[in-house]
């Protein structure tokens, strides 16, 4: 029958044609076929130009948030950050015995007789003070110095620490001069303009770590949404008051960065505290 293989040696011939069109194809076609992927392989991507070396982190992992920051007490030692990153100074070293010491701490206020006048006071310039651990309360780690005339505590966030808002102002009845230390101590703008592409990972990162910490909660209580989405503008508004007066905030937006990244870690201790999220069962009620 005409077109049938009647012999081996026949079989092997029509068999080397048929590869020898199949290997044509494949190098004719090798350009698609370099990008084909196969179902659950996933190349490595490559890397970015700007991409920052890890540094040391402190993470928080919950069910679902998850948040890493940059937060080492050990990374600000030496530097000198300022309130707004213009005034004041708040120099922090690590002490002979391994703790964290307040070396340098001074505010510029006003004049209490004369509100019109400013002031600056130095509060701690010749005998360093400890710096207390107290825990991670709220996501960073947090530490305390006991000052008689002002007491000062702080969350340390990357590059600065973060003073929370006092009812009264810190007053110096021997120098007439009244000051707050609340508010983001960071570097001051030209330390930042060097890499501001940084500030704004930074920012990216700690947005996203927020939007999964409350998509996490929402989740585990439905009934939340409403109080977390008034937390929020709260949160917005209060980041805002914060950093109106941060130095050259509106170009590099330093103190929003830090602020959120104080957001996100809170939120994430939040969700690691309550545990893993309950597991809902897999049956069916029957009708």
């Amino acid at each position: 029958m005409a077109g049938a293989v009647d012999s081996p040696r026949a079989g092997a011939a029509v068999m080397n044609r048929i590869f020898l069109v199949l290997a044509a194809a494949a190098l004719t076609g090798g350009g698609a076929l370099a990008q084909l992927a196969l179902p659950g392989a996933q190349g490595a991507a490559p890397a970015s130009a700007d991409a920052p070396s890890k540094p040391r982190h402190r993470a928080h992992r919950g069910g679902g948030g998850s948040f890493t920051l940059a937060a080492d007490p050990a990374a600000l030692d030496g530097k000198t950050l300022r309130l707004n990153g213009r005034n004041g100074e708040l120099r922090l070293a690590k002490g002979a015995d391994g703790k964290l010491k307040i070396v340098k701490f001074s505010l510029l206020g006003e004049v209490v007789s004369n509100p019109l006048q400013r002031c600056k006071i130095d509060i701690v310039a010749d005998n360093p003070l400890d710096a207390t651990p107290q825990g991670e309360p709220d996501g960073l780690p947090r530490f305390a110095a006991t000052i008689p005339a002002c007491p000062l505590t702080f969350d340390v966030v990357a590059d600065g620490v973060v003073a929370p808002s006092q009812a009264n102002a810190c007053a110096f009845a021997a120098a007439d001069c009244q000051a707050s230390p609340s508010g983001l101590w960071g570097p001051e703008p030209a330390a930042l303009e060097a890499d501001p592409k940084a500030v704004a990972r930074a920012r990216a990162a700690a947005d996203r770590s927020i939007q999964d910490s409350l998509r996490t909660l929402e989740r585990r209580d439905k009934d939340a949404a409403a109080s977390l989405t008034r937390e929020q503008s709260d949160f917005a508004a209060e980041r805002d008051d914060v950093c109106h007066d941060y130095a050259n905030e509106p170009k590099l937006g330093f103190c929003a960065s830090r602020l959120q990244q104080s957001r996100a870690a809170l939120l994430a201790k939040r969700i690691a505290e309550a545990g893993p999220a309950p597991r809902t069962s897999g049956k069916k009620r029957k009708k």
